[in-house]
């Protein structure tokens, strides 16, 4: 099996949300060879998903290109992009979503058959993938008489049906204790080993040791952490703008500052006004995640800015 390079270049996905726009994706680049098991590294909420429905042809960006050889998986519309994702992806899901009424031989093989192969050949398919996956004594079993893993283990089968290039999963050790994550990542490693790609979401380190390529959806900190410092603002300054990186929180020494959500027409929405000894900013810090508003500078302000550690150890009290 062979496919070609995935190349995915300045890719951006824009939601509109009760009025202000919300970005997963703003603009993305990586790229990635046959034969790799791509992690796609981040926490919750950082655009792991959105990116797998782009590559997957669920989700069309709002701009920037993937491109899977020679095709360009943006470019397509209708029938080419159901042929797509028919032929080309697996999709393995985080919640499974295999059929209850269905033993794990049909949840394989009934959507092969679905999709016009022939019924024989697809259980056929099915049994080969069973033992793939180390699950053939328990083909006639529903779900519900399945560990977790095992139905992971199902859901990968079922992914690999029609045998596609590229298998995408979403957080597939996510619901699973250590000693079954450990199989699914052992059973991801040996997918690879026919020159098909795997991309796969997670917040898991567990499996950065196996993966070829990590793409940090969350780009680290490269900087030391900066010293506990004052700085000042005049009225009308700002102080950070809605998705800006989030390095520093800030604590009001005097003064007060606006709390502003800026709306994907351009306008604005004043959400609160902070005064002496509040504090703003912590959250993006926390958890990785871009500024999700703008602060700016009500009246002339003088502010503590802190590391997150810090922070919560002289602030928050917290170890």
């Amino acid at each position: 099996m062979t496919v070609g390079p995935l190349t995915v270049t300045d890719l951006v996905v824009e939601f509109v949300h009760d009025g202000y726009a919300i970005r997963p994706l703003d603009g993305l680049s990586f790229e990635a060879q046959a034969g790799e098991l791509v992690v796609l590294l981040g926490p919750s909420g950082c655009g792991k998903t959105t990116l797998l429905s782009c590559l997957g042809g669920i989700l069309t960006p709002t701009s920037g290109t993937i491109r899977l050889g020679e095709v360009d998986v943006t470019a397509m519309r209708g029938k080419q992009l159901d042929a797509y994702r028919r032929d080309d992806i697996g999709f393995v899901f985080q919640a499974f979503n295999l059929i209850p009424s269905l033993t794990a031989r049909e949840n394989i093989a009934v959507p092969l058959t679905l999709t016009g192969h022939d019924r024989k050949a697809s259980f056929a398919r099915a049994d080969e993938l069973l033992e793939q996956v180390g699950l053939a004594e328990r083909a006639h079993h529903l779900p519900s008489k399945l560990s977790g893993g095992q139905m992971q283990r199902v859901a990968v089968a079922r992914g690999l049906g029609h045998n596609p290039p590229l298998l995408l999963a979403d957080e597939p050790t996510a619901n699973l204790d250590h000693i079954q994550a450990e199989a699914i990542i052992r059973l991801l490693q040996s997918l690879r080993d026919d020159g098909r790609m795997i991309v796969v979401s997670t917040h898991d380190a567990r499996l950065v040791p196996i993966a070829d390529r990590i793409v940090q959806m969350v780009p680290p900190d490269q900087h030391e952490e900066r010293p506990t410092h004052d700085v000042t603002f005049g009225a009308g300054e700002s102080i950070f703008e809605q998705g800006d990186p989030a390095d520093l929180v800030y604590v009001i020494k005097s003064g007060d500052v606006e709390v502003i959500r800026v709306l994907a027409d351009g306008g604005e929405e004043l959400l609160t006004k902070l005064g002496p000894d509040q504090y703003f900013g912590e959250l993006g810090p926390f958890l990785g995640f871009p500024r999700s508003a703008s602060v700016r500078a009500h009246s002339d302000v003088v502010l503590t800015a802190y590391s997150p550690r810090v922070f919560r150890e002289k602030v928050l009290h917290k170890t």
